[in-house]
C-alpha cells in the first residue's frame, strides 16, 4: 500500500496521513476513509477522493454522530516518489465548501495571497491553485461535480 502524506504551507508541515485507509487507488484517482488526526469538536471522520490529474481532494465530512457536515475541496498539488510508493499532497491552500442546501463557500484565499507574498509559492503555484480553483467551481456550477460525489457516496455505503 502506499504512503500519503499532507503537506501544509501555512504552517508549514508534512503529516503522515496515518489514519487514512486507502480503498480504491487506480488511474490517478485514490479514495481513502480516515479518522481526524487530531480531536476536534465537530469533525469526526470522512471519506476523500483525489482527483491527481485534475488537483482536487474533495471530502465528505461527518461529525461524531455520524451526520453529514459538508463537502470540503482541497485544491492540490501531488508528488509521488514510485521507488518508496509515497504521495506528497501539498494543499495549495484555496479551499471550497459545499452545504447540503447547495451553498457554495470558497475560503483560505486570503492564505494563498499571503503565501505568494512571503515567498512560499512561486508565481506558477499560484496561477495553477487559481486554475484549479477556477475548473473546480466550474463543475459544481455545471452539476458535473454530483459524479464525484456519487462515487464517494458508492464506498460510504
Amino acid at each position: 500500500m502506499p504512503s500519503l502524506f499532507r503537506k501544509r504551507l501555512i504552517p508549514d508541515e508534512c503529516i503522515a496521513l496515518k489514519n487514512d485507509t486507502i480503498i480504491y487507488n487506480e488511474n490517478n484517482f485514490i479514495i481513502t476513509s480516515w479518522k481526524t488526526l487530531k480531536p476536534k469538536t465537530s469533525l469526526a471522520f470522512g471519506f476523500s477522493l483525489y482527483d491527481i490529474e485534475k488537483g482536487f481532494k474533495i471530502s465528505k465530512f461527518f461529525d461524531h454522530d455520524g451526520k453529514f457536515i459538508c463537502w470540503y475541496c482541497d485544491i492540490i498539488e501531488t508528488d509521488y516518489d514510485a521507488d518508496s510508493d509515497t504521495y506528497i499532497f501539498t494543499d495549495l491552500l484555496a479551499d471550497v465548501l459545499i452545504y447540503d442546501d447547495g451553498t457554495v463557500k470558497i475560503v483560505d484565499l486570503d492564505e494563498l495571497g499571503d503565501a505568494f507574498t512571503s515567498n512560499l509559492i512561486t508565481g506558477n503555484e499560484l496561477n495553477d491553485a487559481l486554475h484549479k480553483t477556477d475548473a473546480l467551481l466550474k463543475l459544481i456550477y455545471s452539476g458535473e461535480f454530483k459524479e464525484y460525489t456519487d462515487w464517494i457516496d458508492s464506498f460510504d455505503a
